[in-house]
């Protein structure tokens, strides 16, 4: 790779350009004595204190993975880089200087930030720790220790404390047993099997809260601890969590487009290529079913991706967003310095220049190999990857990020049926639609799908059902759901069960009202006799397509049973067509609403008049860059049958049985 900026990586050494290039973007953003790093951009709900320490802190840990597998004195610029950090180190543990970190207790963001300048210090130890003075050691250990016993959120924060803690042990601070042992206990109870965590529990004993903090932390830092351990480490926890990493792998590289495109889902989304940190560590860990040409394949082709799609600006720096700049996805713990946990993405340097995962040849991503349908069945997703267009899709039927006991508002990145490489969810500042199937009350109101339960899972098929509720506010949602409003602030509707059969690219996505149940949501405040206009129906039922965006403006077309629309650039289409019921179609377009271009369509259908309870609904729904329009249903049949189950046909003449049975409380 040439000096060209932002170009992509490929080889180790162009990697470690990019990251060099990374490093220098952020230097004049840096506060006097450099501990702060203040970059340009929102901030977040802890302050620009917080904010100029997470920006030191997490281009720190790129600098460390950086200076990890280098020898002191081998390239002066890296003396340099080592210097600059050791520079900041010093000026932000020291107490009494004007430029200095908040402590632990001052800012509790700072814990986020200590476990990244504790890795950070383990991977670069020859550079900066060996070499810095006793007061500047002395000053870290001190404010690092503030982590000994302090209260942390029960999810992937317990780690924070227990990383920080194995480096203070290594270099003979305090650090405290039961902080570990509570990382490690807690780590099993989220434990859901065949290789996926939950970041912590909705609700006790509910493990719902699945996405990418399964492999950037859950997966990630419990094997940095015991990197950082070496032989301090607990017993078989190293054995341990290096099984569950390679189950997960096996999962997680199925989760990438052939473009190098990674899921779209969950929080956080502008960590970007963070995502790659497991799979690093799998290299690292000795952790993987994947060759080392595919895990090179797979960091080379996320990496391109982003820099291709304009992940950096113009000054090189990383802004809040996917592609280029998009604040709508920011989240309230966000600011300036947030996307820098991108630096988990160049965790692979610790790696030495010989290591296979850097001089092997690349080998296909399974997306390039040929079409899949994988069910992970502890996230209840039904995966679907096509070669000919490289699109990987997710039938979302059991992440929802939330208690099975509490009504919440829709969450783009949580409660849609279908997530995505190729379609990102609409960040609207209203009622969902993409994605998504709802009841529209009669005041137009649409109804939200959180809490949905799994009811049933096998091959191809996922099944699950919610309690359909509608917000009574106005405007824009308050915070997506994270907090409020409180249940009294709902009207409360009927069961809605819905199902996904995946065929290739294609997916039948089925509906059912059920009748209205004897109890009403456990705690709720509104029972059936006390129902409201909106929950008391008429309704119709309106299943929502995928979101198609681009910077072109996107045309709709449409027949009298289909909606669609496609992009000139790359033919990607996003096509809704009826299958049973009596659908319409429509289409609704939004601006700055996504992630992946200014310009966005949803095409979706409705019924024609009022839906009817126990009658079985389907539309099939594509997202491709060879099937589209009306022609896509050709062959595709859907029958009712009396036991509740529905079996749907598909062209080459293969049948799928949904078990779309409705029992009186819904079970997983």
């Amino acid at each position: 790779m040439d000096a060209e900026p932002n170009r992509a990586a490929s080889t180790r050494e162009q990697w470690e350009q990019q990251a060099d290039r990374m490093l220098a973007a952020v230097r004049p953003y840096a506060a006097p004595g450099k501990g702060l790093i203040h970059l340009p951009g929102p901030e977040s709900r802890s302050g620009r204190w917080s904010d100029g320490l997470e920006g030191f802190a997490r281009t720190f840990l790129l600098a460390g993975f950086r200076l990890s597998a280098a020898e002191p004195g081998s390239d002066p610029n890296l003396e340099r880089l080592a210097a600059w950090y050791a520079a900041g180190l010093e000026t932000g543990a020291d107490p009494d200087s004007t430029g200095r970190w908040p402590t632990l207790a001052e800012v509790g963001q700072a814990k986020v930030e200590c476990a990244s300048i504790a890795l950070a210090l383990h991977e670069s130890r020859r550079w900066i720790w060996d070499t810095l003075s006793p007061r500047a050691r002395v000053n870290l250990v001190t404010w690092m220790s503030g982590m000994l016993g302090t209260p942390v959120p029960d999810n992937n924060w317990v780690w924070f404390r227990a990383v920080t803690e194995a480096f203070l042990r290594s270099v003979g601070g305090p650090w405290s047993k039961d902080d570990i042992e509570y990382a490690q206990a807690r780590t099993e109870d989220w434990y859901a099997g065949e290789g996926w965590y939950s970041d912590g529990e909705p609700a006790p004993g509910e493990l719902r809260n699945f996405d990418y903090y399964n492999g950037w932390a859950l997966h990630f830092y419990p094997l940095w601890y015991c990197r950082i351990s070496g032989p301090d480490a607990e017993p078989g926890v190293l054995d341990r969590y290096r099984a569950r990493l390679r189950r997960y792998l096996d999962d997680a590289r199925h989760l990438v487009g052939a473009d190098g495109a990674p899921l779209m889902q969950g929080r956080s989304l502008t960590y970007r290529f963070a995502m790659l940190a497991p799979f690093w560590a799998g290299a690292v860990f000795d952790a993987t079913v994947l060759p080392p040409g595919q895990t090179r394949r797979l960091a080379n082709s996320v990496l391109r991706y982003f820099v291709r799609s304009g992940a950096f600006d113009e000054r090189g720096l990383l802004p809040i967003g996917w592609h280029g700049p998009f604040e709508a996805m920011r989240e309230d713990y966000s600011g300036s310095g947030s996307p820098y946990w991108a630096s988990k993405g160049f965790a692979g340097l610790v790696l030495p220049p010989d290591h296979p995962a850097w001089t092997a040849a690349e080998e296909p991503l399974p997306i390039e190999r040929g079409d899949f349908t994988r069910t992970l069945r502890r996230a209840a997703w039904i995966v679907s990857g096509t070669k000919s267009d490289g699109v990987v899709r997710v039938a979302q039927h059991g992440a929802d990020h939330s208690p099975t006991s509490r009504l919440v508002l829709d969450e783009p990145v949580y409660a849609r049926h279908g997530y995505s490489t190729h379609a990102a969810p609409e960040y609207r500042a209203h009622y969902p639609l993409d994605s998504h199937i709802a009841l529209i009350a009669p005041d137009g109101r649409a109804s939200h799908r959180r809490p949905a339960r799994p009811m049933y899972l096998g091959d191809g098929v996922a099944v699950s059902r919610h309690r359909v509720h509608w917000w009574r506010g106005q405007g824009p949602l308050p915070n997506y759901g994270r907090g409020a409003p409180g249940e009294a602030e709902f009207d409360l509707g009927p069961w809605l069960t819905t199902a996904s059969a995946v065929h290739g690219p294609l997916e039948v996505r089925l509906a059912r009202i059920d009748p209205w149940p004897e109890d009403p949501v456990p705690g709720h405040p509104h029972a059936p006799d006390a129902a409201t206009a909106a929950s008391s129906g008429p309704w119709r039922l309106r299943f929502g397509g995928w979101a198609l965006a681009g910077r072109e403006t996107l045309k709709p077309r449409y027949s009298s049973h289909c909606c669609w629309a496609m992009r000139e650039h790359d033919a990607l289409a996003s096509t809704i067509a009826g299958l049973r019921g009596n659908l319409e179609p429509g289409w609704t377009g939004s601006r700055d609403s996504n992630p992946l271009g200014p310009n966005s369509l949803i095409p979706w259908l409705a019924t024609a008049g009022d839906a009817r309870v126990g009658e079985v609904y389907a539309v099939l729904v594509v997202l491709s860059g060879s099937v589209a329009g009306p022609t896509s249903v050709h062959g595709i049949m859907v029958e009712a049958h009396p036991d509740g189950s529905v079996s749907v046909s598909w062209p080459d003449r293969q049948q799928t049985n949904v078990p779309l049975r409705a029992p009186r409380y819904p079970v997983t």
